[in-house]
């Protein structure tokens, strides 16, 4: 757990180098003299920053590949690899069928790399048993419709604990963020109001709250506001002790999110998924007992068509690498380590990046 801290306390420093694109940070402890030169750039999701922050890491001291990465959001990231200015993608939210399209490098390949969970954290001093919250109740919630923690649908979920008359500061997302893509994906699932509007996305039209931009502004905010709510991925809200709520799922069980809820959550993903598929696939609100209702995949995009024959092999290396030595890391940093049958399919499929 210490390594663990000390992976987030190194993020700060870590982003505040990944700001001015024009700089290339360095994420490796050590450069070896064997390294051929052939760096990667890759930028977007924050919600897998700090696993993406560890491999890098690792991978620069066994190989001596630096692989520079800018934690801007999913949508930066799409937008980034669309537009060809860096070698790799990293998204939350698979790409639309439209945004494909517009990709100036042809076809895009979606890679998913772990498997994470979007956690609401609360700011309420005082309350020290977990909150149980529903769907529907989290949708009224940024919506705007209830305003107090200790609300009659808030209490009625929560039989025994004292909770405050404190207004509720709601928090969400300020940039394009695949971290709120999932967060709207299951609200919208669980809620008709919330479908119809403001609906799912990376961006969306917030009916209340305060913005702040990455899981780390988000997490920040609410640390920092007492009476405050957001969503973050789980690795941020461990790493910084904040309180979370257990969440009912299809089954109508309350559960924690954790490593083997966000597993239970993916468990029949891989044999459902068909032949040749592109893995954007949601896996919200899925059935089946000790399901954490908002669990997704976290994907690295590329292009199927690759530029550059020395830094495409370097990227297909190092994604082999990820889908095979990688996963052993995940467990430690808050992360699931995907389906064993989906890791053999994807390492499979790396051979049709050329």
């Amino acid at each position: 757990m210490q390594r663990n801290i000390a992976v987030i306390a190194a993020l700060a420093l870590f982003a505040g180098a990944c700001g001015d694109s024009s700089k290339k940070s360095d994420s490796s402890a050590a450069t070896p003299a064997a390294s051929s030169g052939v760096a990667l750039t890759g930028a977007g999701a924050t919600f897998p920053y700090p696993l993406y922050s560890k491999w890098f890491s690792e991978y620069a001291n066994r190989t001596g590949v630096k692989i520079n990465y800018q934690s801007i959001g999913s949508g930066g990231g799409i937008r980034q690899l669309s537009e060809q200015t860096v070698d790799f993608g990293a998204t939350d939210a698979p790409m639309s069928d439209a945004e494909l399209a517009k990709a100036k490098g042809g076809p895009i390949l979606h890679v998913p790399t772990a498997l994470g969970a979007v956690v609401i954290t609360y700011n309420l001093p005082g309350v020290t048993t977990p909150l149980s919250l529903t769907g529907d109740v989290v949708a009224a919630i940024y919506q705007g419709q209830i305003t107090k923690w200790n609300d009659a649908r808030i209490a009625a979920l929560n039989a025994g604990v004292a909770l405050p008359a404190t207004d509720i500061l709601v928090v969400h997302r300020s940039d394009g963020s695949g971290t709120s893509y999932v967060f709207t994906d299951y609200l919208s699932s669980v809620s008709p109001a919330w479908a119809t509007k403001p609906g799912k996305g990376k961006e969306v039209q917030w009916p209340v709250g305060l913005g702040a931009k990455g899981n780390e502004g988000v997490a920040g905010q609410v640390r920092q506001s007492p009476g405050a709510i957001g969503y973050v991925e789980l690795a941020y809200a461990t790493q910084n002790k904040m309180a979370t709520a257990r969440l009912r799922n299809a089954n109508g069980e309350f559960v924690a999110p954790t490593i083997e809820s966000v597993t239970a959550a993916a468990a029949g993903a891989a044999s459902k998924l068909p032949a040749n598929t592109d893995y954007r696939v949601s896996i919200v609100n899925a059935p089946g007992a000790g399901v954490y209702p908002i669990s997704s995949f976290t994907w690295i995009i590329v292009y199927q068509q690759q530029a550059d024959a020395a830094k495409k092999q370097k990227l297909v290396d190092f994604l082999h690498w990820a889908l095979t030595d990688g996963q052993a890391m995940e467990a430690a940093l808050d992360y699931a380590p995907l389906p064993e049958a989906m890791r053999t399919a994807l390492v499979g499929r790396l051979g049709e990046i050329r």
